[in-house]
């Protein structure tokens, strides 16, 4: 999850490469004979963000300085095609905010990633979560608060 420390051309050779030899080592079905999905995860590497839409993953996970619309653009397919899955992404920091703040935020997120696909099958999709970590003094209500927002918002836009 710290390829994005790396120089370009490192994070290729050290990071991106050994991601793709995993994910086809982890490539297998469920008990119930569905496949298993696999999520990658690089805080810091949406630079390489097109590269690692390449890589046989079921969904891309997005730190909080990467643009959800944007990388939809890239990666995660339009209203009307399939694409990868986005998971992310808002600043763990939002967390310490007031509440109406970080219902605020979530806002933000869940908006600019837009609607889902709404074909049949799979297509994109956002998960939302955190984009990265969640610090140990972060007050318990100010999650329920993004849980809630979280909750709230989508019924309304993803109806």
């Amino acid at each position: 999850s710290w390829g994005g420390v790396l120089a370009d051309g490192a994070f290729q050779e050290f990071s991106l490469a050994y991601t793709a030899r995993v994910l086809a080592q982890l490539k297998r079905n469920g008990v119930d004979g569905k496949v298993v999905p696999r999520i990658v995860f690089t805080k810091g590497g949406g630079l390489w963000l097109q590269q690692m839409g390449a890589l046989d993953c079921d969904a891309l996970g997005l730190d909080w300085t990467v643009n959800l619309a944007s990388a939809r653009a890239l990666v995660g397919g339009t209203e009307n095609g399939p694409g990868k899955a986005l998971q992310g992404n808002i600043d763990p920091n939002v967390l310490f905010a007031k509440p109406e703040q970080i219902a605020a935020e979530v806002g933000k997120v869940i908006d600019s990633f837009g609607k889902p696909y709404q074909g049949s099958g799979t297509g994109p999709t956002h998960i939302f979560n955190l984009g990265h970590g969640i610090s140990q003094f972060t007050p318990p209500e100010n999650v329920s608060a993004l849980v809630d927002a979280v909750h709230s918002h989508s019924k309304r836009v993803r109806k």
